[in-house]
């Protein structure tokens, strides 16, 4: 078997240590700062290389870690797995995306345990399952985002094989399976990458501290090291799309970005393939450059979170009005409206929690509605809050369904965090589990300030090291079979059904969207083609002129809702939605 470490840093030499046995690698007279050699192994073997005199650390590429990020690697054969069902042929048009965490989906908190219940997003009519980071971090259970091995998979989650089952148990669901990736930084404990070559760089600063080698000397080959784990996620674990974390964070300067490298990759690969790879980002810059295809200038990836349109939704639910919602909750019906037709709120206009301009317009005529992602909860959104608490703590179940009305019939492609489709009511919270008591302590207390400033008291704000907090977050199934919570169920997969059976809800133009609201009465509603979507955030009932022609028919409402007669007014009850469908 071929061992190869990229280590520049080692002055005279790179030992790989094998079950035990030391073997001398040579130097690779065509790669600088490449060290090779040729020894017999098998699957399990545990290895690590010796730079120099030092310790023995795990390969920067290894793809198992079974003692964890501060233990040796471990031989992964991917050619041993078999395959039992073929991907299925799946586009981000008509999509529905499922945001899961294997830790908190279930009790075990493991892969296997996930896979036997996948039938669960599967009935509900998802499409794809977005798994938060798998790769390897100190501890056993965390968010994943302070992962240190970018090759491997977190040993406690189940490892490589576990991976591929649940991979494959997706696909023999008709799933696809997306995987959220960190590229912008590394978890600070276990993390050994600076002891072989320039991995990071001081040329840029970042709220981890020095940034990942992107543009710096050295960065050909730490941009090959992450390229290659990428494509290693959908070709070796027949991974569908993957979700990049904090795209924004990145830090590079070079002319051709990693973004742009990495997306064309991407596209070779699932011609190679004949499959349907896809690249979702996260990003903060409101720039539509970031999904524009490479050929007319952009980054090419292929769709991008949309927290504009989250905000917006946010704000006009709750009322919050602080931090970043501030600018959305001036007039929240009208935040949400231009989130529904423009996508971005914040387009080249005023953020005040910015303290200036930002954003930029989408081009609605040549940017199709599934570059962009809409929800209404993501981990981010619930988990960064002093308590973890979702939606259902504190909105009545008529206002979830109004939220699933305009997540789910709305132009982008939609986005479930797992249990929000019955309002499940456990929270989900910032936990950790770092084995390094002064890393620990250091996040805790780090946790505390953070709320202080917020208003909170010390004794409030959950500690992330305790196992309570994970485990609290654990979903409670049996709320599924208890009113409301199986009423929320049922809306959420009838709305599911809708958009899968009605062509005009998956349809591409975003120039075609219209949308009218009444600030004051609290009402919104949107058409998509014959499709029309009203929603009440009031508690009163309203009338909503539709101009309707006498004959609309209503596909689905969460109270009873009559269509509208000659007058064409749409009489909504307090706190509910309706999606109508012209006669």
């Amino acid at each position: 078997m071929l061992f190869e470490v990229w280590a520049p840093y080692a002055r005279d030499r790179v030992t790989l240590e094998l079950n035990g046995a030391g073997h001398p690698l040579d130097r690779d007279a065509e790669r600088d700062g490449w060290w090779t050699g040729t020894v017999p192994a098998r699957d399990g073997d545990r290895y690590g290389f010796r730079l120099d005199d030092g310790p023995v650390r795990p390969d920067p590429r290894g793809r198992a870690l079974p003692d964890g990020p501060d233990g040796l690697s471990a031989v992964v054969d991917h050619a041993a797995h078999a395959w039992r069902h073929e991907p299925p042929r799946l586009r981000l048009r008509g999509a529905v995306l499922y945001e899961l965490h294997v830790g908190t989906f279930t009790p075990e908190g493991t892969l296997d345990a996930a896979a036997e219940r996948l039938g669960e997003p599967a009935g509900l009519g998802v499409t794809h399952v977005e798994l938060m980071p798998l790769c390897p971090f100190p501890g056993t259970h965390g968010w994943g985002y302070d992962g240190v091995a970018p090759w491997a998979v977190h040993e406690p989650y189940g490892g490589p094989a576990a991976l591929k089952r649940f991979v494959d148990a997706a696909h023999g669901l008709g799933m696809g399976v997306v995987l959220d990736v960190v590229h912008n930084h590394l978890g600070p404990s276990g993390n050994y990458l600076p002891l072989f070559g320039p991995y990071f760089t001081e040329t840029h600063h970042t709220p981890w501290g020095a940034a990942v080698n992107l543009d710096a000397p050295g960065s050909d080959e730490v941009r090959a090291y992450l390229l290659g784990s990428a494509l290693a996620w959908l070709r070796d674990y027949r991974i569908d799309g993957l979700r990049l974390d904090a795209v924004h964070a990145l830090a590079d300067d070079r002319a051709l970005t990693f973004l742009e490298e990495l997306s064309a990759a991407v596209d070779e690969l699932a011609r190679e393939q004949g499959r349907q790879h896809f690249l979702i980002a996260e990003s903060d810059l409101g720039d539509p450059r970031t999904t524009t295809p490479r050929a007319r200038g952009g980054l090419g990836l292929h769709a991008q979170w949309n927290d504009d349109f989250h905000h917006a939704l946010h704000t006009a639910l709750t009322g919050e009005a602080q931090g970043y919602y501030a600018d959305f909750a001036r007039a929240p019906l009208a935040a949400l409206a231009k989130t529904l037709t423009r996508v971005f709120f914040h387009d080249g206009t005023w953020s005040s929690f910015r303290g200036r301009h930002h954003g930029r317009p989408v081009d609605r005529e040549r940017t199709p509605a599934h570059r962009f992602l809409g929800y209404a909860q993501t981990h981010d959104q619930i988990g960064n809050r002093a308590l973890g608490d979702r939606l259902s703590a504190s909105l009545s179940p008529g206002l979830l369904a109004c939220a699933a009305a305009l997540v789910l019939t709305g132009p982008s492609v939609p986005m479930l965090f797992m249990g929000e489709e019955w309002g499940a009511t456990t929270p989900w919270r910032y936990f950790t589990d770092h084995t390094d008591p002064e890393l620990a302590e250091a996040v805790r207390q780090g946790r505390r300030r953070e709320f202080a400033a917020h208003g909170w008291a010390e004794g409030e704000v959950p500690d992330p090291q305790d196992p309570a907090t994970r485990d609290r977050s654990v979903l409670d199934r049996s709320e599924r079979e208890r009113d409301p919570h199986r009423r929320v169920l049922a809306w959420h997969r009838e709305l599911i059904a809708l958009r899968r059976t009605l062509p005009d809800l998956t349809d591409p133009d975003l120039g075609g969207v219209k949308a009218a609201f009444d600030e004051e009465a609290r009402w919104l509603v949107f058409r998509r083609g014959d499709v029309r979507v009203a929603v009440n955030l009031s508690a009163v009932p309203v009338e909503i002129p539709l101009g309707s022609n006498g004959r609309d028919r209503v596909l689905a409402a969460w109270e009873p809702v009559a269509a509208p007669g000659r007058d064409g007014l749409l009489r909504l009850p307090g706190e509910s939605a309706a999606v109508l469908a012209d006669g």
